[in-house]
């Protein structure tokens, strides 16, 4: 993510707050964040050495609530990247209307590069260093990239020894055995998912004759794979970082995600077996994916995909943002141009931080609930949460991306004014 990641993030919301009457104090609020931390993780390795990583945590806002947002590994965290992230869970939250404010962290590490024993050393020293700055009523965090259920269990453990009380509701993307949800580890393809089923009933889509491409097979990608392809969709192009497979009757999705859960790579599962010959399949490059004649494209892997230096080259008439923050400012003026419709990550990708909630509710009450129930209300939260942004771009005759915005800024100013604002004060209200 480039370095001006969380200015290029708050000029969406300025656009946005050009078709939205709240009050100015509310969106200057919007534009600090309201603690930020930076910490180092001092971390033994195998062989007897000491590495010390840097790690953050930035609460964006709590106007709605306490903040949420998942925990990253990867080699180019820094704070700016954060604090972008940070503000995309506040609108994310705002949107699908839970109670909640927006967090984020990360440690700038290549995980990869680790044992396990120091994956775990570095994920219990970094909640030693945040314990502090988190808890189930103030800041609540998950996984994100390159982090996972595991690793959640592991930072619960250690928060519950720095407090000395057991805090199954401080983490959520947790262990079923400690904690978990029904229904978290797919929920960010579901929600996508969902969506999607909208807008196709919106547009009397056939799905047989609907062709998908998905960039980045992770996840996400593979959850919405399946439920597309169980639906009859027909995916025609799959992608993870070695590159992909492209079959334009349709890809046999069970054995792609069976290939890529036994540790292949996406154009390994045919292109290394007779499968190749028999199902006509080619291997593309991930810029080529992109570009593919499809009706919708899901980008479900990085930021920054769809540049000004492709967007003219998108053949796509629909792009499910299943990733966060995908398209660039730049790419969403030459799509809107091409009469492109985006579903914005900040919708499409919500699923996730839905079931999160769900999690918190679960363990806060202890009353936990089937993997049917969990999808059942994700589903009816995201269809009327979906609705309510289409809505709004119709009525304001704007994207989906900016009535996403619209709608999250009226909520959040709602909840400013709740508290007060200067018409208030000056007995104008």
């Amino acid at each position: 993510m480039a370095s001006n990641a969380f200015e290029r993030a708050l000029a969406r919301l300025d656009q946005a707050a050009e078709q939205v009457d709240i009050p100015p104090e509310a969106l200057q609020r919007l534009h600090y964040p309201k603690a930020v931390l930076t910490v180092s993780i001092p971390v033994r390795r195998d062989d007897g050495s000491l590495e010390v990583f840097q790690g953050y945590r930035v609460q964006h806002s709590d106007l709605l609530g306490p903040g949420k947002g998942g925990l990253r590994f990867h080699p180019e965290v820094d704070l700016d990247e954060v604090k972008a992230l940070a503000f995309w869970m506040t609108c994310k939250c705002a949107i699908m209307d839970l109670p909640y404010g927006g967090a984020k962290g990360g440690v700038a590490v290549d995980p990869k590069q680790l044992s396990m024993l120091e994956v775990e050393r570095l994920s219990r020293g970094f909640i030693r260093q945040i314990a502090d700055f988190i808890g189930p009523e103030v800041d609540i965090p998950a996984p994100d990239v390159y982090t996972n259920e595991r690793i959640m269990g592991w930072m619960m453990d250690e928060y519950a020894s720095v407090v000395r009380r057991r805090s199954p509701d401080v983490i959520t993307g947790k262990p079923l055995a400690l904690g978990g949800s029904q229904g978290r580890a797919g929920a960010t393809g579901r929600g996508g998912y969902f969506c999607l089923r909208e807008l196709a009933r919106d547009r009397d889509w056939q799905p047989e004759k609907t062709t998908v491409a998905i960039h980045g097979f992770g996840n996400a990608g593979q959850s919405i794979a399946r439920l597309l392809h169980e639906d009859g969709f027909k995916i025609v192009a799959v992608s993870d970082s070695g590159g992909g497979i492209y079959n334009e009757n349709g890809l046999n999705i069970p054995q792609v995600i069976n290939g890529k859960r036994a540790g292949s790579k996406v154009e390994d599962v045919y292109c290394k077996s007779s499968v190749c010959d028999q199902d006509d399949v080619e291997t593309i490059s991930n810029d080529k994916l992109l570009t593919l004649d499809v009706d919708v494209l899901i980008p479900a892997a990085l930021d920054d995909v769809i540049t000004e230096n492709n967007a003219n080259d998108i053949r796509a008439r629909v792009i499910l943002e299943l990733a966060n923050g995908p398209t660039t400012m730049e790419a969403d003026k030459l799509l809107e141009e091409h009469e492109v419709t985006v579903i914005p990550d900040i919708l499409a990708n919500a699923g996730g931080v839905t079931v999160s909630y769900y999690e918190w509710v679960q363990n806060r009450s202890g009353d936990y609930w089937t993997e049917e129930k969990v999808d059942k209300r994700l589903e009816k939260r995201m269809r009327k949460q979906f609705a309510a942004v289409m809505e709004l771009a119709k009525d304001l005759k704007v994207s989906f991306r900016e009535a996403a915005y619209c709608l999250a800024l009226k909520r959040l100013g709602a909840a400013a004014e709740a508290l007060g604002t200067q018409a208030l004060f000056n007995g104008k209200a």
